[in-house]
């Protein structure tokens, strides 16, 4: 059987794997963390949402990031002290503009594939996920804004979406407990939600009952491709400063999030992927006012740039803002504290006395387009880069990048097959 290396335990990485047991591969999955689900994956904004699926490359992106520099608060927040791959990075998204219809159309289409493979996979294997199927309402309290909402609702109709306008009225209707002065808004039945972490973790259980073999707890240090003789995994128990031992496999997927910038540079390649932070508070809804005044339906506010989840009956999820300060992870009260207010405001009876604040890194690339696809070498794969919508694609994207591993593996055993001498008159060249 063909073995298969995963590198990285987040949704992306799992999603992989199970797309990959299905298909007949031996798969084995490496994460630093002692559990799936740790970093990225583990307290996202919740939305599944194609009606987000607008890529970040146009000019009024620029000018935002520009002006809101200094702005601790802002929405985006671009950190002035430079380095090279930040600015190489910000220069090529610059560039991608002229792709950005082209990419919103895709990834739209993309979005809306990723649904069924996400919710059959759940279905398949008999879990639950905190699942809210209420849609999305996309909210706008400037002319401007809900202006620009339109022009985004022709790419996204294009690319095979519903999404349907709404005014301020029918915004009170579908969703009661929200305040606000809006001038009109966006509302997707089609999309989604639910808690990512525990959609991961259950299906990682899953991938382990179908024989996966899960390593946590490894820090992968160095992946070496031998081209036709596979690829050598060296990993080491986290934390510990023991020699990285050694793991043959026929061919690897880099699933590593903003680390697969560097394991792809280590195989030959190239995938400039950067650490966009983003944050969410889990605000914990302990009594039954609270409960009835938080939102059912998931929001999209897009001045703020934050967005909603209800998680269960108790959980109400709040994420948004994109910082750009390379990797690093610290939670910064100036970043967490405007999640809180938005709360206050637009659901003033929900309370804010119990609030969990996190911080990820979103793996992202300079044209917001995953990185699908085979290597330089023949048995080297990537599934990452995914940015801010890995809830959303990953499922699509673990079926794209197991369908090519199975034809690139299928091609590579007819090629050994003929090189094989044939019989006896084979053997002496006849």
């Amino acid at each position: 059987m063909t073995s298969i290396a995963v590198i990285g335990a987040g949704i992306t990485g799992i999603t992989t794997a199970y797309k990959l047991i299905a298909r007949g591969f031996d798969v084995t999955v490496f994460d630093r963390q002692p559990y799936a689900a740790m970093e990225t994956s583990f307290a996202n904004g919740g939305q599944l949402s194609a009606s987000n699926a607008e890529v970040w490359n146009q000019p009024s992106t620029f000018l935002k990031g520009i002006k809101w520099m200094l702005t601790k608060d802002a929405p985006l927040l671009v950190n002035p002290k430079p380095s090279w791959h930040k600015l190489s990075w910000m220069a090529e998204f610059v560039l991608a503009a002229r792709s950005y219809e082209a990419n919103t159309i895709a990834t739209t289409r993309l979005a809306i594939a990723a649904r069924e493979h996400l919710l059959g996979m759940a279905e398949r294997e008999g879990f639950s996920f905190d699942a809210e199927k209420r849609g999305i309402l996309h909210v706008y309290e400037e002319n401007r804004e809900f202006a620009h909402a339109t022009k985004v609702n022709r790419l996204l109709e294009k690319g095979g979406l519903k999404r349907v306008a709404v005014s301020p009225e029918e915004i009170a209707a579908i969703e009661p407990a929200i305040r606000g002065n809006f001038v009109g808004g966006y509302f997707t039945e089609s999309d989604f939600t639910g808690d990512i972490h525990k959609y991961t973790r259950n299906l990682a259980d899953a991938c382990r009952r179908h024989g996966a073999r899960l390593n946590f707890a490894a820090d992968v240090t160095r992946l070496k491709s031998e081209g036709d003789n596979g690829v050598i995994v060296f990993s080491r128990s986290a934390g510990s400063q023991e020699a990285p031992r050694s793991e043959h496999f026929d061919a690897v997927v880099v699933c590593a999030g903003v680390a697969s910038r560097r394991f792809a540079a280590q195989l030959g390649d190239r995938v400039n992927v950067y650490p966009v932070k983003g944050y969410s508070i889990t605000v914990n809804l302990t009594d039954a006012e609270s409960q009835d005044a938080a939102p059912r339906v998931s929001i999209l506010d897009d001045h703020a740039k934050i967005v909603t989840s209800r998680l269960g009956e108790d959980r109400l999820r709040i994420a948004g803002t994109a910082e750009f300060s390379g990797e690093n992870r610290d939670i910064k009260d100036s970043r967490i504290r405007p999640l809180v207010e938005w709360c206050r405001t637009r659901f003033p009876g929900a309370s804010t006395a119990s609030v969990v604040p996190w911080a990820g890194l979103r793996p992202m690339m300079p044209n917001m387009m995953p990185k699908v696809g085979r290597g330089r070498r023949e048995n080297v794969f990537y599934n990452t880069g995914h940015g801010h919508l890995g809830w959303t694609l990953s499922a699509i994207t673990a079926e794209m990048i197991s369908g090519e591993v199975a034809v690139a593996q299928s091609r590579r055993g007819r090629q050994a097959a003929s090189a094989e001498p044939q019989g006896h008159f084979a053997a002496h060249g006849v």
